[in-house]
């Protein structure tokens, strides 16, 4: 007698029927779980403030037009007041050669002392004077910040209270100052400093403390 062949129930393909219909119920719910966690997230990170839809960002304006000045008086006024971009394109373009040289002379030194001071060789100081050319790079930023100290010297007097201060001259008086060892520079001149930012700005501040009495 030969054995029946089995045939699958109804009632056997159920559960099979049922667990796949479940697992795809089950993974369309996940794109929703994922939002409603990345949701969750963001609620307790918020975006920057720059981030959100909308907003938009301000682009930097242009940079502040810059006139040079013709002469030594006109750079030390227009550094009193320039604002950094105005710096920024005053040290772009440099400083006339012979704007320095009268530079020098006012303080009281030679012209090839200053530019060596503002480590121009002096092969190059001659050819940008006699070509009435600008000192650019560092040592036209270095010729800035001789006229920042001569702006600084200047607003010293003119805060004196002392009866000789009217006819007091700043510049040759900066001039013979940066050539003196000072203390406070662990002996070192003033002038030998003058050629990196750096050394300007520790020379500005040294000068600027004569003026309130910080200095010793």
């Amino acid at each position: 007698m030969s054995k029946a062949a089995k045939t699958p129930t109804p009632a056997k393909a159920a559960p099979r029927s049922a667990a796949k219909s479940a697992a795809k119920s089950s993974d369309r719910a996940k794109p929703e779980l994922r939002e409603s966690r990345l949701g969750t997230q963001e609620a307790a990170y918020p975006k920057p403030p720059w981030r959100k839809r909308g907003a938009s960002v301000k682009e930097p304006g242009p940079l502040e037009s810059y006139h040079a000045p013709g002469t030594l008086n006109g750079y030390v006024a227009y550094l009193r007041t320039a604002s950094p971009l105005q710096r920024v394109e005053a040290e772009r373009e440099g400083v006339p050669a012979q704007v320095v040289k009268h530079m020098a002379s006012s303080m009281d030194l030679s012209a090839m002392r200053m530019f060596n001071i503002l480590g121009v060789a002096k092969a190059t100081a001659e050819s940008k004077a006699a070509q009435h050319a600008r000192i650019t790079g560092a040592s036209g930023q270095a010729a800035l910040g001789v006229m920042h100290l001569l702006g600084i010297a200047e607003s010293i007097v003119a805060d004196s209270t002392d009866a000789d201060a009217q006819d007091f001259d700043s510049a040759r008086w900066l001039g013979n100052w940066i050539e003196q060892p000072q203390a406070a520079l662990g002996g070192q001149k003033p002038a030998d400093l003058l050629d990196t930012p750096t050394g300007l700005s520790v020379v500005a501040r040294l000068l600027g403390s004569l003026e309130s009495g910080a200095y010793q």
